[in-house]
């Protein structure tokens, strides 16, 4: 089927939002290097950082076919907003326990993005998806393995896994905030639409919070931290941006 413009600018909606999702989170992740509570957690975080950033990087690729600038200069001439990712992936990275609930709402809602993708009518992000499923389900299972540990640890460990959960859970919902062309995706088969992905989630990640002795907030009490996929940003975004693009802008056109 050919697509027509507006498929093909709900595309690009996807693919901004995916990968700037990924590059920025992939950045925070990066953080935790020689912070970590165990060596093996600054080992994993910078790993699964080095990860998400190769993600994004691909996702840039399929922009560029479609007519977008090259990746380097799409993820690093940008001011904040003109970002597409959720606000979830841009705060600072806080304590262990923030960090690790922010890591298994993500990853949970990447693995189940990239299974429904594989089978995405754009083949290009149907590979794309395919490739990387892999790589995030070792993400989930350490975010997974690590819930349910400090679940069922000590009191003071349950405490602040459910604390965290409760103040990270409306972020996580911002995670899928529908776009401008859900139908336009929907329609043709590029994607199932945010909705999809969100009950999808819900229904995977219930019974392992609950296995880990910890519950979900209400939904319906909690309000969706929405407007990052505008380009509405927390204070914390520039700065990083700043940081992360400082020795590109010295010089974007040096070869090293």
């Amino acid at each position: 089927m050919e697509l027509t413009e507006k498929h093909v600018e709900g595309l690009k909606e996807l693919l901004y939002k995916m990968a700037d999702d990924q590059l920025i989170i992939g950045h925070r992740n990066s953080e935790w290097t020689g912070l970590g509570p165990l060596l093996e957690e600054d080992i994993a975080f910078s790993s699964m950082a080095q990860d998400k950033i190769g993600q994004a990087h691909a996702l840039y690729e399929l922009l560029e076919q479609l007519g977008e600038q090259d990746p380097d200069t799409v993820a690093f001439m940008r001011n904040d907003t003109q970002f597409h990712c959720c606000q979830l992936a841009e705060l600072p990275i806080g304590e262990f326990d923030f960090s690790l609930i922010r890591q298994f709402f993500f990853d949970h809602a990447e693995a189940l993005r990239f299974e429904m993708l594989q089978n995405s009518i754009f083949e290009p992000l149907a590979m794309v998806a395919r490739k990387f499923r892999g790589e995030v389900k070792y993400h989930t299972m350490h975010a997974d393995i690590w819930l349910k540990q400090l679940g069922h640890g000590t009191e003071e460990s349950k405490t602040r896994m459910q604390n965290a959960i409760n103040e990270t859970f409306g972020l996580a919902l911002g995670i899928f905030e529908p776009g401008d062309y859900e139908t336009e995706l929907q329609e043709v088969g590029i994607f199932a639409g945010e909705a999809a992905l969100q009950a999808a989630w819900l229904e995977k990640i219930s019974p392992i919070v609950q296995q880990a002795g910890l519950r979900l907030p209400d939904i319906s009490e909690v309000t969706p931290a929405y407007g990052g996929r505008k380009g509405i940003h927390t204070p914390h975004l520039q700065p990083l941006l700043d940081e992360m693009t400082e020795v590109f802008r010295i010089d974007p056109a040096a070869d090293w």
